[in-house]
């Protein structure tokens, strides 16, 4: 499955047994759509994400980045303290694709990309 939004708060890492880590941050996907009355409706859906690939992610999956993620998602229901049914949505991410618009940590700088420049002709294209 693929989804693509927007991270809610900075990702952390955190280490669990045998010295694994792995980097967990929520995505926000919006919905938006017209209903039979012709009103529009938002619906927002939240992703609770775990990557386990690589943790050094983390400084990039900051508060208001667009992402694309793929993976499995599961679902996750509990009754809480109060007793009301509570759910939530985990994804698993395989892949993470940056989109960009987040912000920037204190202390960090953002890596600029660099255009290349090509120097030699494009004629011998094989098609």
């Amino acid at each position: 499955m693929e989804i693509v939004g927007r991270i809610v708060a900075n990702a952390e890492v955190k280490t669990v047994s045998d010295d694994r880590k792995v980097t967990n941050f929520t995505v926000a996907v919006n919905d938006r759509y017209k209903s039979q009355d012709g009103e529009v409706v938002e619906k927002t859906a939240f992703f609770n994400c775990a990557y386990w690939i690589g943790s050094g992610i983390a400084t990039y999956l900051t508060k208001g980045t667009i992402i694309q993620v793929n993976g499995t998602v599961s679902a996750n229901a509990w009754i809480d303290q109060k007793g009301e049914a509570r759910a939530s949505l985990n994804f698993h991410a395989n892949s993470i694709k940056l989109h960009g618009g987040g912000k920037q940590e204190a202390g960090t700088k953002k890596q600029s990309v660099q255009p290349v420049a090509v120097t030699e002709p494009i004629d011998d294209l094989p098609f």
